[in-house]
């Protein structure tokens, strides 16, 4: 909100009370002042108490004094939508002012999508920036720049009592965003020639184009994808994932994303909104995409799906050094049991996966094929919502006694992967399959396939026993 003056101000100089006009100018006048005072004041704390600029500088910063000065300088910067330097810093040419709204509209995302909610940026002498900020200064949510383009007349009293005076500032700052001179390339900056007509031997049947740096879209993008990884909705949302708990909103990742710096430690020489981004510009991933062959293929023409599960090179890997280890003939204490079981821990995680790639990857109901030989406890396992079309198969699934059947065959399959120079037998395989129907990935996967099927929330395991 913007102070007014008391209408007392005005009385004594014969101004009627409650004068619409009157309240806007004062208003301007308060906001051009409070800038005019903080820029006094930043001058004033970088000079030494002894320097005599410092009883010079008010002179400088009075109203019309600055606002002069600041008419001269504008010429020395320009208001861009889309800029030439951070195509290359030495470049030399044209930079366009195109409101967003006045764009083509199309479905691709460019800079039309911004509309009228957009940054302005500005290109030229950095020393001249602190004419832009002036422009940007806001009453009412609209900027001094906008109310000037617009011919607010309140405003352009405040400027200045003498009309002709203010009409020729206001021309001065408005010129921020008018084209300046013919449209021109430059030899650093990026061209292509574009065929127009039908004969490519023929220099004047094409086009040169000389693309430009979007930076009020790149700006927006910039601040979305701050907002998204760093902003307090995101943590929150990133937290309550890792707490395993819901949460209200989502939160969007950017993987590999890269930085392009523009301007080195002097980013203010590229542009004022390249000066606010500190340099950083973001870069989304555009990797071509690798070709993968699909990882799931239906098992067809076999009863188990346990020698596909041990083709997995994690599975291969785990087995191996398991075999090793027990091989090694460790002692029975309490460092061998755990580094046992962490190699368990990897086969059974890598079960729980297998499951799911032939639950999400598979059509519902591959395994009713009549090329599908599974034993029907590795089929209710393998392809669970085929219950949703098949009630006698809905009725074994919730019946819940195949858990135990896969943990059997779990622990029959271990053994013969193992058993090859060990001692193994019944007692072994019976904890194996214990292992499994009492891993917490296992049921927790279990549970979530359950609840989607309202069945029973039991697991039985005494055929395992």
């Amino acid at each position: 909100m913007i102070c007014l003056f008391p209408f007392s101000v005005y009385e004594d100089k014969g101004f009627p009370m409650n004068d619409p006009f009157i309240d806007r100018r004062e208003a301007y006048r308060v906001l051009i002042e409070r800038f005019l005072k903080e820029r006094l004041d930043a001058r004033r704390e970088k000079l030494p108490d002894d320097d005599p600029l410092r009883d010079e500088l008010p002179s400088l910063f009075e109203r019309a004094t600055w606002l002069a000065d600041a008419a001269r300088r504008v010429g020395q910067i320009q208001a861009v939508t889309h800029s030439l330097k951070p195509i290359h810093p030495d470049a030399r040419g044209t930079n366009l002012y195109c409101a967003p709204s006045s764009l083509r509209q199309h479905v691709e995302v460019g800079s039309h999508v911004l509309g009228q909610d957009f940054s302005a940026d500005v290109v030229g002498n950095a020393a001249a920036l602190d004419v832009y900020k002036f422009l940007r200064l806001e009453i009412e949510g609209r900027s001094l720049l906008d109310g000037m383009l617009a011919g607010d007349a309140s405003l352009a009293a405040a400027l200045s009592d003498d009309a002709d005076e203010a009409a020729a500032w206001i021309e001065a700052f408005t010129g921020l965003i008018r084209p300046r001179g013919n449209p021109a390339s430059h030899t650093l900056a990026k061209q292509l020639y574009w065929l127009v007509g039908d004969d490519p031997l023929q220099d004047s049947q094409y086009h040169l184009l000389a693309p430009l740096y979007a930076s009020s879209l790149a700006h927006r993008v910039f601040l979305t994808l701050n907002e998204d990884r760093f902003g307090e909705a995101g943590k929150a949302a990133r937290q309550a994932r890792r707490d395993k708990e819901d949460h209200p909103v989502g939160f969007a990742e950017y993987p590999n994303l890269a930085v392009q710096k523009l301007g080195g430690t002097k980013p203010q020489n590229i542009s004022q909104l390249n000066s606010e981004r500190r340099g950083n510009n973001y870069l989304l991933g555009s990797l071509p995409p690798q070709w993968k062959s699909r990882a799931v293929r239906a098992l067809w023409h076999t009863e188990s799906a346990f020698p596909r599960f041990g083709q997995r090179e994690q599975v291969r890997e785990a087995i191996k050094e398991l075999r090793l280890f027990l091989e090694s003939n460790p002692e029975p204490t309490l460092e061998t049991r755990d580094r046992r079981d962490a190699y368990l821990d990897v086969l059974l995680d890598e079960l729980v996966c297998f499951s799911r790639e032939f639950q999400e990857e598979l059509p519902t109901g591959w395994t009713a094929e009549p090329d599908c030989e599974l034993e029907e406890a590795e089929q209710l396992w393998l392809d669970p919502f085929r219950a949703e079309t098949d009630e006698d198969f809905k009725s074994k699934w919730q019946g819940m006694d195949w858990p135990a059947g896969i943990g059997q065959r779990f622990g029959r399959w271990l053994n013969s992967k193992l058993d090859k120079r060990l001692p193994l037998g019944e007692i072994e395989q019976r904890q194996w399959a214990k292992e499994l129907l009492v891993d917490e990935t296992w049921a927790a996967r279990l549970h979530k396939t359950r609840k989607k099927m309202d069945a029973p929330t039991y697991i039985q395991a005494r055929r395992a026993s």
